[in-house]
C-alpha cells in the first residue's frame, strides 16, 4: 500500500454522541504527541442520533480522520472488519469509544508493538463494571485462553494493537460472525499483554445487552473449536452407558423383589433429564448447522452506506 502511514486508530461507534468530542480531542492530543504519522477511523454502526453528523464534522476540520457508515448495526466486530479493510497503518489500535478506555494509554501499546509484538493485547486495572459483567466475563477468558491456546487474562477489552502482518491475515478470512481477539491470537507469533486503566463510564449507555454477550460468546465457541459438539458426543455415550446399566439394575431388582411402583417418579425424573440433555444437544448441534448456512449464503457481512476517507 504506498500510501501506508504509522498509525491507524480503529473506533466502532453507536449512538456515542455524547462522548465523541471528548473523544476525539484526547486521541488527536495523544497520537499529535508521538509524533508519529496516523489516522483516526472511525466506523458508524447504524447510529441513530447525532453521531454521523459529528464525525462527519471532524472530517472536515482534520483530513486524518476518516468515516465509515453503516446502513444498518451490524455489531463491533463487524465495523472493525470493515475498518481494518481500509486502514493503512504500519500498527492498528482499537478503542471503544465509550471512553472507559483512557487513550492516554494508546502510546504504551505502540511501544510495545514496535518491540516486535505482533498482538499487545490489555486487561483492565480496576475493572468499573458490576459484578453481573465481571463474572461471566471471566469465565469467557478462561474458556477462550483453553480454545484459542493464547492464555490472557481479558479478551474482553477492546484496547489492543495489531501488527500489519495479523492484519493482513485477518482481512483474508470472510466468515460472518467471529471474535478479533481470538482470531488475530491465531495468526500471531509474538503476543503480549500489559495493564491499562479503565474508567467508569459516565456518558450515555452500553450496548452489550445480555443477548449480545451471550451472541458474542457462541460467535466465539463455535468459531474456533469443535470442542463442544466433541463434549456433546462424549456425554451421549457416557448417557448411554449409564442408562444400560440402570436398565439392568432394574431388572435385577424386578427379579429379585418382583414387580413395584415405587420407582415410577425415580424414572420420570431419570427421562427428563435424558430429555433435556437431548435437547441441549440438538441446540449446540443447530448452532453449528445455522451458522454453516450462514457461511455457505455468501451474503455481504456489512453494507457501508458512506465512506469518508
Amino acid at each position: 500500500m504506498e500510501n501506508r502511514i504509522d498509525i491507524s486508530v480503529l473506533v466502532p461507534a453507536l449512538n456515542e454522541e455524547e462522548s465523541l468530542d471528548e473523544l476525539n480531542e484526547r486521541l488527536r492530543t495523544v497520537l499529535d504527541a508521538t509524533g508519529e504519522t496516523y489516522e483516526i477511523i472511525y466506523i458508524n454502526d447504524g447510529s441513530t442520533d447525532r453521531t454521523q453528523m459529528m464525525l462527519e464534522g471532524f472530517r472536515a476540520d482534520d483530513p486524518r480522520v476518516k468515516v465509515i457508515e453503516f446502513n444498518r448495526n451490524y455489531g463491533q466486530h463487524m465495523a472493525l472488519f470493515a475498518g481494518f479493510e481500509r486502514a493503512a497503518g504500519r500498527v492498528m489500535v482499537t478503542i471503544d469509544a465509550d471512553l472507559q478506555n483512557p487513550p492516554e494509554e494508546i502510546p504504551r501499546l505502540i511501544k510495545k508493538a514496535e518491540e516486535g509484538y505482533d498482538v499487545v493485547a490489555t486487561y483492565r486495572r480496576g475493572r468499573q463494571d458490576s459484578v453481573f459483567r465481571r463474572w461471566p466475563s471471566w469465565i469467557v477468558n478462561k474458556i477462550t485462553s483453553r480454545l484459542v491456546g493464547a492464555k490472557l487474562r481479558d479478551y474482553g477489552c477492546m484496547l489492543r494493537a495489531y501488527s500489519r502482518s495479523v492484519i493482513d491475515s485477518i482481512n483474508l478470512c470472510q466468515e460472518s460472525s467471529s471474535f478479533i481477539p481470538a482470531l488475530a491470537n491465531t495468526y500471531a507469533k509474538r503476543i503480549v499483554e500489559i495493564e491499562v486503566g479503565h474508567e467508569e463510564r459516565k456518558k450515555g449507555v452500553s450496548k452489550y445487552s445480555l443477548f449480545r454477550l451471550l451472541r458474542l460468546n457462541f460467535d466465539l465457541m463455535t468459531g474456533f473449536s469443535l470442542l463442544p459438539i466433541q463434549v456433546i458426543g462424549i456425554l451421549g455415550v457416557v448417557i448411554a452407558l449409564l442408562g444400560l446399566a440402570f436398565a439392568v439394575f432394574l431388572l435385577v431388582r424386578r427379579l429379585i423383589l418382583g414387580p413395584e411402583s415405587e420407582g415410577l417418579f425415580t424414572l420420570f425424573a431419570v427421562l427428563f433429564f435424558f430429555m433435556g440433555v437431548q435437547i441441549f444437544a440438538l441446540g449446540i448441534i443447530g448452532e453449528y448447522i445455522g451458522r454453516i448456512f450462514q457461511e455457505v449464503r455468501r451474503r455481504p457481512r456489512f453494507i457501508v452506506k458512506k465512506e469518508l476517507l
